[in-house]
C-alpha cells in the first residue's frame, strides 16, 4: 500500500527530497512493480505534492536507475534483471567492504552500542518471524555503516548501487530460511565492526554479499 497522502501539498527543496525518498522507498519495497507506469497526477495525490515536485523526484530516481523515462509517455519503474542485480552486488563487495573497514577503524563507543542494539533487534525480528521489520532493520544497518564510514564518495556510490539491487534482496529477506542465514551474516559484520577489526569487517561484508549472489542465482525464474 502506498503511503497515505498528506495535506496540503507543499513545494520546494525539502518537499522534493521528501517525495523522492517516499517514492524510492515504495519502489524498493515493491509497492510499485517493475515496468509499472508512474503517473504524475496519481503520485501527486498520493504524496500530497505538486506535479512539479513529483516530476523532479522522478528525474532524480531516473538518475539513480530506479525509474525509466519514456519519450512522450511519462515514467515507469525500471525492471532490473537478476543478472544486473548480481553485477551490482559484485561492485558493492569492494565499496561496501571499504565502508565497513573505515567504520571499524574509527568507531566510537556510542556508535558501537548503537550497532549492537541494532544487531539484537535484527536477531529478535527473525526469531519472531517479523520479516518486514527485519528488512527495515537490514536497510538501516546498511545506511548506518555508510554514514559511519565518513567516506563521502563511497557512500554516494553505494547509495545508488544499493537502491538498484535492494529490491531483489528485499525479496530474499522475506523468505524465512534465507532470513535465518542473512541475520547471522549481518551479525558477523556488526561483530567485526564493533571489534574494531577492519580486515574482518571487510571480509564479513564480502562473505555476506557473495552469499546473496549465490541465493539470487538459486531463485526460480520470474
Amino acid at each position: 500500500m502506498a503511503p497515505a497522502a498528506e495535506s496540503p501539498a507543499v513545494a520546494g527543496p525539502a518537499a522534493d527530497t521528501r517525495v523522492t525518498d517516499l517514492i524510492r522507498g515504495a519502489i524498493i519495497r515493491g509497492e510499485y512493480a517493475p515496468n509499472q507506469r508512474l503517473i504524475e497526477a496519481d503520485l501527486s495525490g498520493v504524496f500530497a505534492a505538486s506535479r512539479a515536485t513529483v516530476r523532479t523526484a522522478l528525474l532524480e530516481l531516473a538518475g539513480e536507475g530506479l525509474v525509466e523515462r519514456l519519450p512522450n509517455r511519462g515514467s515507469r519503474v525500471r525492471a532490473i534483471s537478476v543478472e544486473e542485480a548480481i553485477e551490482i552486488l559484485e561492485v558493492r563487495i569492494g565499496v561496501e567492504g571499504l565502508c565497513a573497514a573505515k567504520t571499524a577503524a574509527a568507531l566510537s563507543d556510542r556508535d558501537a552500542a548503537e550497532l549492537l542494539d541494532l544487531r539484537a533487534r535484527m536477531v529478535e525480528s527473525v526469531a519472531e518471524g517479523d520479516l518486514v521489520e527485519y528488512s527495515r532493520l537490514n536497510l538501516s544497518l546498511d545506511n548506518r555503516i555508510r554514514e559511519l564510514s565518513h567516506h563521502t564518495i563511497a557512500a554516494e556510490v553505494l547509495a545508488r548501487l544499493h537502491a538498484q539491487s535492494v529490491r531483489h534482496q528485499f525479496k530474499l529477506s522475506s523468505r524465512p530460511q534465507r532470513a535465518k542465514v542473512s541475520v547471522l551474516e549481518h551479525a558477523a559484520i556488526i561483530d567485526a565492526v564493533v571489534a574494531r577489526d577492519p580486515d574482518a569487517a571487510e571480509q564479513a561484508v564480502r562473505s555476506h554479499l557473495l552469499s546473496v549472489i549465490a541465493a539470487l542465482r538459486d531463485l526460480p525464474p520470474a
